[in-house]
């Protein structure tokens, strides 16, 4: 294939509700640019108000890639995304536009971008796995990750189930500890990745906008609507914030206030963590997210590479 000389790759990253989809829509306008989606959850078909995902009318006609690929009963991959994004970007920059990635599932941006290597998987080392974790508990099955591999371990929240599970599949099926796997700070092809900061306070006030606003453009709809297609059966798309909440109001689990502030929390903690995730590269530059010269200076960390 051959590739233009079109600059760097760019990659919007930072938590959620910082603005990154309205940055890359500007800079994309700006360097003839196609967008390439690394939100885990906008992969899926039909998650769109509990994703914040771009509607196509305000998408300024700049193409978009990595949206809309899954069925909500499908599991998402890293392996899976990291070779299409890398086909999006390669096929971008061969027709001399700049792609730019945006998102904020930190090992998904990693994926396209760094040098990675995903290990294999093994459905019945998973469902084997999965099956002691029911049995065992997180705690236990944490512990045990803690055992084999500590420095995977520091890196896992305790209670997240999917993670401790990877990775003792990949500790069992490679014989290598998991964190041998883990992504190296170095980009496979030129890259500017801008961060976006944004201060705790307004952030969360952000937030709660955010999940309110979601609410009434529909969620709950769009979420009975999901739930017809399989939405529970989707080992990822069922978990995500928003509607998984939305789920437990229409089995009168919750209340719909109860509803709206436990997906309010949950999404504080999860932008936490994307800041846990994002902060200690330091390849990226991070800019104020309501810097009046916000384009302007993401430009010239762009130019200047």
């Amino acid at each position: 294939m051959t590739v233009k000389s079109v600059g760097p790759v760019v990659a919007i990253v930072g938590p959620t509700a910082s603005g990154k989809s309205d940055l890359a829509l500007t800079l994309a306008q700006r360097l003839r640019g196609e967008i390439v989606n690394a939100d885990a959850m906008q992969l899926y078909r039909g998650m769109d108000i509990g994703t914040a995902k771009t509607p196509v009318e305000a998408r300024r006609g700049i193409a978009h890639h990595q949206l809309d690929v899954l069925d909500v009963r499908q599991e998402a991959s890293v392996a899976a995304y990291q070779r299409e994004a890398r086909l999006d970007i390669d096929s971008i920059r061969s027709r001399g536009h700049r792609p730019i990635l945006v998102g904020g599932s930190g090992l998904y941006v990693r994926a396209a971008l760094d040098r990675l290597d995903i290990p294999p998987t093994n459905p019945a080392v998973r469902a084997r796995l999965e099956t002691e974790l029911a049995g065992e508990g997180v705690q236990a099955m944490y512990m045990r990750l803690l055992r084999a591999d500590p420095v995977a371990a520091r890196s896992i929240q305790p209670k997240n189930e999917r993670r401790v599970v990877r990775a003792l599949e990949v500790i069992e099926l490679t014989g290598r500890p998991f964190s041998a796997t883990l992504p190296t700070r170095e980009y496979q092809l030129p890259t500017v990745t801008i961060g976006l900061l944004v201060p705790r306070p307004e952030l969360d006030a952000r937030i709660e906008a955010r999940v309110r606003q979601m609410w009434d453009a529909g969620l709950l709809d769009e979420a009975r609507r999901l739930d017809a297609d399989g939405l529970r059966e989707g080992r990822t798309a069922a978990k995500a914030l928003g509607y998984s909440q939305a789920l437990a109001h229409l089995d009168g689990l919750l209340s719909a206030e109860q509803a709206i502030e436990d997906t309010i929390t949950s999404t504080r903690r999860f932008a936490r963590r994307q800041e846990s995730w994002f902060r200690p590269d330091p390849r990226i530059h991070w800019l104020g997210y309501d810097d009046s010269q916000l384009t302007d200076r993401a430009l010239d960390n762009i130019d200047s590479a």
